[in-house]
């Protein structure tokens, strides 16, 4: 924010060839010599050549980005070492110091210069030319007034119309935009009609003097210096005059205030309070939020969303057609109803309006928050969020259940599914790819509750496991690499949270391009960057009871496609049986996830789940079909720290009497805390070969023996320690075979979990 005594005047048009630039020179000497003030000049046009350095024919000391990459502190003394001064009171600061150079500059960093500079300067007129990015937008917020400079042709009437518009969507206050109608005749269109077709006030009128304006150039010296009693040079000094009678103080303090009194019924700021959250009781209800009421009751009444949203049907383009020219529509609404917000609660508003129209409402702010992984919604009024591992209470709620009915029946509507009192809960996902589970009532006593899993925006790889989150050795996830390629069925087990599916994720993006995959989950999660992948998705019942597919009927289907690969996303229920068979009808390479927390307990867990088939098979039957398709169990734990490792990897050997036969490859042990309360624990090889060793090797696949002893295996303690490079896996293709060590004889692994 710039002093109360500064002000800034930021010069735009909507088309080229209006002569803003030449606008904001003349009107910065104008301001210079008609106050008696110090004046800076900014040239901050993305697109600047250096225009204003041969308009003013100052050579710029400094420019922008030298300003933002600078460290030293601002002071009388320092800006004369930052800005170029003219005899006239008028200093320069420049974009670029040659036409070779371009203004490429973070805009909340120069902000924060400009903010400190400006205690210097009473006036600051900045040439943000007519290409806005972020660097311009800072300084919009920074301004006093906006200039829109425009002629009275009807092509650059259109374009400023456009540009308005843009403005307004941007979530610019219109009564920030005053017009400068440039190259007035006789001849042209009436300038006051079209102010009034714009909708916007007119500051001035610039007649139009084409000689003079293309001597001064050619001279390099702004018109309302050596021109001063002429026409044009008149209608700037009218301009300034305008300007400096009280206008600049009454539009920063209606736009830029702190506090609304008139709106708030309480003392709170709206940086405390947050707009769609409300107080203890309905009738506390605070002004803002009855506003963004009104105004989606008029947009309502204004848009007919609902069928615009249907047109767009998933439609990229449409889409953003659709959320411009929304956006645009609350933008005026808010100026009509909102007359007395801040410029922050204005953008704060239309921001909530707008995910409540199109978006998801108040989750829309979570969902962006890349820090959190999982949103918890308890009712209206209660939102828990994880980050880091850690559960924590948001600040921001709904307003009502009614409207957190609305953003549940927005998430599963366009993927066919329903919720209602006769089917009152439903798995789904967000367009991203995040899982959702929703919950109403009479089943949520409380009001619905929801439950999203996000996707993370960027895609974890096997290096994210090993260097970023400790999950693992380099050494482990070599192996877990070879064991995917060579096409061993696996199962991922772990509890609720703990990472199943991004894992299983990772480790499908081992399998060979060349290789037809088929994915089958409830509700499409996984992302596989292979050609050659169907997804298929669960089907609900529809309103009559009919239709449902479910993940059973999608396996089986899946064994007629000539899948190469199986990938199920998880096994909830007999669906279990049907993956063990497909993995045991040469579909190897399979992967699937289950709910355990040992190895030993997802042996049991597989059990339990093909009980469910109906089949009515013996236990041993349905033991000797796990010992015969599952190779191997990775178990993932999400440990009381909130970091999740993977605790174990296990070769499922065979059977030994009426057990499945458990052996350890690699464990992690915990042996304690670090003074942050962080786990400290050691990832160890237990020393026994794994039995398909000598499959893979037949195969040419060679893996040094040593891997799996404590030799060859780095022990890495957890959270807060570094893992070391492990030396060995990055030979594990190596032709050079180590001597092989003694396999230790297999025990007979009891229920008690030894083998998990």
């Amino acid at each position: 924010m710039l002093p109360q005594n500064s002000h800034l005047i930021t010069v735009t048009g909507g088309k080229g060839g209006v002569g803003k630039s030449l606008f904001a020179a003349n009107l910065a000497f104008s301001l210079a010599q008609e106050l008696k003030a110090k004046v800076l000049l900014i040239d901050a046009d993305s697109k600047s050549c250096g225009d204003q350095n041969i308009i003013t024919g100052i050579k710029p000391i400094k420019t922008i980005g030298d300003i933002v990459k600078s460290t030293e502190m601002i002071s009388p003394q320092s800006l004369k070492r930052i800005l170029a001064p003219h005899p006239s009171g008028v200093h320069f600061l420049g974009a670029v110091h040659n036409p070779h150079q371009r203004l490429t500059s973070s805009g909340s960093a120069f902000k924060k210069q400009l903010s400190l500079i400006g205690q210097y300067f009473p006036f600051i007129v900045a040439d943000i030319g007519t290409d806005l990015t972020d660097l311009q937008y800072a300084l919009i917020e920074l301004s006093s007034i906006l200039l829109m400079v425009t002629t009275p042709e009807v092509l650059v009437v259109n374009q400023t119309r456009h540009q308005i518009q843009e403005l307004m969507t941007a979530t610019v206050p219109s009564d920030l935009i005053y017009l400068v109608m440039n190259k007035v005749n006789n001849a042209s269109l009436s300038p006051q009609s079209i102010a009034q077709n714009l909708r916007r006030p007119l500051l001035g009128l610039i007649p139009q003097d084409d000689i003079t304006a293309l001597n001064s150039v050619k001279q390099s010296t702004p018109f309302v210096l050596t021109n001063a009693n002429t026409p044009i040079a008149n209608a700037y000094k009218e301009i300034s005059r305008k300007l400096s009678s009280g206008l600049l103080q009454k539009l920063k303090s209606a736009v830029h205030k702190k506090g609304n009194l008139q709106l708030k019924q309480k003392t709170e700021s709206p940086s405390t309070k947050s707009i769609s959250s409300p107080s203890t009781s309905s009738e506390e209800t605070d002004a803002l939020t009855q506003l963004k009421l009104q105004i989606h009751s008029a947009l309502i009444k204004e848009m007919d969303l609902k069928k615009d949203l249907t047109k767009t049907k998933g439609d990229p383009e449409k889409e953003k057609e659709l959320r411009s020219k929304t956006l645009a529509v609350i933008s005026q609404l808010t100026d009509r109803l909102g007359q007395h917000l801040s410029r922050e609660e204005r953008s704060a508003v239309i921001k909530q309006v707008l995910d409540e129209a199109l978006g998801l409402g108040p989750l829309e702010e979570l969902l962006a928050d890349p820090k959190v992984s999982e949103i918890m919604v308890n009712g209206a009024k209660k939102i828990y969020v994880e980050r880091d591992g850690r559960l924590t209470l948001s600040k921001i709620t709904f307003t009502s259940n009614t409207q957190l009915r609305n953003v549940i029946e927005r998430i599963v509507t366009p993927l066919g599914r329903r919720i209602d009192e006769k089917t009152p809960y439903c798995d789904a996902r967000l367009k991203d790819g995040s899982r959702v589970n929703a919950v109403i009532e009479p089943l949520a006593l409380d009001g619905p509750a929801l439950t999203i899993r996000k996707f993370p925006e960027e895609r974890i790889t096997i290096e994210d496991y090993v260097k970023r989150f400790k999950s693992m050795t380099q050494p482990m996830a070599d192996f877990l690499r070879i064991c995917v390629e060579q096409g061993l069925n696996i199962i991922i087990s772990g509890g609720t949270g703990t990472g199943k599916t991004t894992l299983l994720n990772v480790l499908s993006g081992f399998i060979p391009a060349t290789e037809r995959i088929i994915t089958v989950e409830d509700a499409a999660e996984l992302q596989l960057k292979q050609e050659h992948v169907v997804r298929l998705e669960t089907r609900p019942a529809n309103m009559e009871g009919e239709g449902e597919v479910t993940i059973r009927d999608l396996i089986r289907n899946s064994l007629r496609m000539r899948p190469d690969r199986i990938v199920v996303g998880e096994c909830r229920d007999g669906a279990a049986l049907d993956m063990l068979s497909a993995m045991n009808t040469g579909h190897d390479g399979s992967m699937t996830t289950v709910h355990a927390n040992t190895p030993r307990e997802a042996v049991s867990r597989l059990e339990t789940l093909c009980l469910m088939a109906g089949m009515d098979l013996p236990v041993r039957a349905i033991r000797e079909q796990i010992a015969g398709a599952v190779n191997l169990i990775i178990q993932i734990s999400r440990l009381s720290d909130g970091s999740r490792k993977v605790t174990s990897i296990t070769e499922v050997v065979g059977m030994q009497g009426e057990t499945v036969t458990l052996q350890e490859i690699f464990r992690f042990k915990e042996t304690g805390f670090d003074k942050n309360r962080k786990v400290i624990g050691q990832f160890q090889a237990m020393g026994r070969i794994p039995t398909f060793i000598e499959k893979f090797e037949k195969r040419g696949v060679h893996i040094p023996r040593n891997l799996f002893t404590s030799s060859g295996q780095e022990n890495t303690s957890s959270s807060s320690s570094q893992t070391s490079p492990d030396k060995v896996s990055s030979k594990l293709s190596s032709p050079k075979i180590q001597k092989k060590l003694v396999r230790p004889k297999l025990k007979k692994i009891s229920g008690e979990g030894k083998g998990g």
